[in-house]
């Protein structure tokens, strides 16, 4: 993306599309609880598997998500006090997060059909040179 490469060709900001990282940490928390109960901490350093950059793991934003899918149902926190150290928060998937991941996997799989879509009409109509 121009954003990305620091090349804009707009003046008012960046107007490209791309993914929403931040709508995009839910589906990736769901799965990586799928695995296993776990901490914030643990998930934090896990999201980079799916092409997160240490800049896009905020704790807070990571934080602010797992509580949105606790009020939602999806996942729930108990406080962990059989380690040694300060109590952590341990979270783990609940049925209904789960089939709430499957149904983020099915409109994922179709944004990716539309996009493979755009994009094949796309590279039909502009050649290399106009694309950089």
């Amino acid at each position: 993306m121009c954003c990305e490469r620091g090349r804009h060709r707009h003046k008012s900001g960046c107007r490209c599309g791309g993914v929403q990282t931040g709508r995009f940490l839910q589906p990736c928390l769901l799965l990586l609880l799928h695995r296993h109960t776990t901490h914030g901490y643990e998930l934090m350093q896990s999201l980079g598997t799916f092409g997160f950059t240490d800049s896009e793991i905020d704790p807070g934003t990571v934080y602010r998500h797992l509580r949105k899918l606790e009020e939602e149902g999806l996942v729930n926190s108990n406080w962990d006090t059989k380690k040694g150290g300060p109590a952590k928060r341990l979270y783990e998937l609940t049925a209904e997060g789960e089939v709430f991941l499957h149904s983020w996997a099915v409109n994922i799989e179709s944004d990716i059909q539309r996009l493979k879509e755009f994009l094949t009409k796309y590279h039909a109509q502009f050649t290399f040179e106009e694309r950089r």
